[in-house]
């Protein structure tokens, strides 16, 4: 399996939240992995775009646009990294970008509310009503615009996939983009409309989507509308402007949880759940470095010039590590990680704590689950994914990884390796 550095573009419908930088880290396939549809459509595909939209997470209704990368070329995930460097109040936090063979999987925080494909099509209760399908018609469009001006998509390339995606919100189904042009050819637009919404919307303002539709699927992509004419003609047919989505979904408001741990926690698990970045560092300078051993085993052959150069770097970066001088702690250990010799554990979880300490919470989160993969039960190492985790928003996620720390240090205490 390869990983790759990426991202994956989520639309938030949410007005209260605004997203972290949105960055990216490698990802193996059992952490949540959201798969992609097996294919996009013919003029996305030509125009070297890279977005098809197949999964919109509704956890505070979050529109989600998930980047397809076929398994025939990596630039389609070097696109998405490049959007997932934006920040923007319409994009929520994306994870990573993971290859394995042909498959091509992108990462998200965890969906607690399902996604706009469960409550378009599979609903149980109540479908989406008329006003939320018109807020996640425009929030989708905002985000496409930004990225667009940004350089990092190209519009005629992602237009034509937007164009499917208000078809299945005008009708209630999912149309394979091959079929969409078929689907409003002669078309009376009262016939297209979803009948569960049972007449409930405005015939004018169906009309109006409907025709932005069917510009956005024309063949030729200079004949399709570009990302600000999407903004301009959706925006004027919002209502319900005060009504939170979640209302409007019919579901209870989804509340964070804070990161309680249910397990006695050491001082750095005390330290991790009240985020107190100051005792977390001096705890990692007194620590040193006696959770490494067993890690690396260096033989004779192996203290070479270069090694002796990436133990100085290490030390180095210990010095500016110890002196608070983030940065250059930062640029030091990753001269030693960079030459891949010998791998640290502990070199990770001070580098993750540095990228906290200078605002950087996806290359932390990152660097701590590097330094899982180096050593699995190290509770260090979760509980740095904890903090990164909780500086994300995201803390029903933070609140597990405590719990997994606490019980990592409980199985030490009862003889098992960990710290």
């Amino acid at each position: 399996m390869g990983c790759c550095q990426s991202s994956f573009l989520r639309v938030s419908v949410s007005q209260e939240k605004a997203s972290n930088d949105n960055n990216y880290l490698h990802q193996s396939q059992n952490h949540h992995p959201s798969h992609p549809a097996n294919g996009t459509d013919p003029a996305s595909a030509a125009s070297g775009g890279f977005c098809g939209f197949t999964e919109f997470s509704l956890a505070d209704l979050k529109a989600a646009p998930i980047a397809l990368a076929p398994s025939s070329s990596f630039q389609k995930a070097v696109e998405a990294l490049g959007v997932g460097k934006f920040k923007h109040k319409r994009l929520a936090n994306l994870i990573g970008y993971c290859c394995d063979g042909d498959e091509r999987l992108l990462v998200a925080e965890y969906m607690p509310n399902d996604t706009l494909a469960k409550h378009l099509f599979h609903w149980e209760n109540q479908t989406i009503e008329w006003a939320l399908r018109l807020r996640v018609a425009l929030y989708i469009a905002e985000a496409l615009d930004y990225c667009s001006s940004g350089g990092r998509v190209t519009p005629e390339s992602v237009i034509f996939s937007f164009g499917t995606v208000l078809l299945d919100l005008l009708s209630g189904k999912h149309i394979p983009p091959s079929h969409a042009l078929d689907m409003i050819r002669g078309k009376n637009i009262l016939l297209l409309m979803d009948s569960h919404l049972e007449g409930n919307f405005s015939t004018e303002e169906a009309t109006v989507v409907f025709d932005l539709a069917s510009e956005c699927l024309q063949y030729e992509p200079r004949e399709r509308p570009n990302t600000k004419d999407l903004v301009a003609t959706l925006a004027p047919l919002q209502n319900k402007p005060d009504v939170p989505s979640y209302v409007m979904l019919g579901i209870p408001k989804h509340e964070e949880a804070s990161p309680t741990p249910q397990h006695p926690l050491s001082p750095m698990g005390d330290a991790c759940s009240r985020m107190d970045l100051t005792a977390i560092h001096q705890i990692l300078v007194m620590t040193h470095y006696k959770d490494d051993e067993g890690t690396n085993e260096l033989s004779f052959q192996e203290w070479t010039q270069q090694m002796k150069d990436m133990l100085e770097a290490r030390k180095r970066g210990d010095v500016a590590f110890r002196d608070k001088d983030f940065k250059t702690a930062i640029e030091c250990y990753s001269q030693f990680i960079d030459v891949g010799t010998m791998i640290s554990p502990t070199v990770y979880a001070r580098r993750s704590l540095c990228h906290l300490l200078c605002d950087q919470p996806d290359a932390a989160l990152r660097d701590a689950m590097q330094a899982q993969c180096v050593y699995p039960e190290w509770s260090t190492a979760f509980y740095m994914q904890a903090v990164a985790l909780a500086k994300l928003d995201m803390h029903n996620d933070a609140a597990d990884m405590l719990n997994e720390a606490a019980m990592l240090e409980e199985k030490r205490q009862r003889g098992g390796k960990g710290s």
